[in-house]
């Protein structure tokens, strides 16, 4: 699964809308916008941020691992 899938699937498992996990980590909701379109992609910060936010392996919001 590709990034941009994969950080859609964890925002709305946690019934988030882009601007409420904006909200909780701080990363603005245009660069979550362009993420989970695949038009950009995160800085290694951000990844780190989603991490410990989703409680998920950097791998495993890369789609690196299942």
């Amino acid at each position: 699964m590709k990034f941009s899938d994969k950080i859609k699937d964890l925002r709305e498992e946690k019934g988030l809308s882009q601007m409420g996990l904006a909200n909780a980590t701080g990363i603005s909701q245009s660069a979550i916008a362009r993420w989970e379109l695949g038009k950009s992609e995160p800085t290694a910060s951000a990844l780190i941020t989603l991490s410990k936010f989703f409680g998920e392996s950097v791998d495993y919001i890369l789609g690196l691992e299942d």
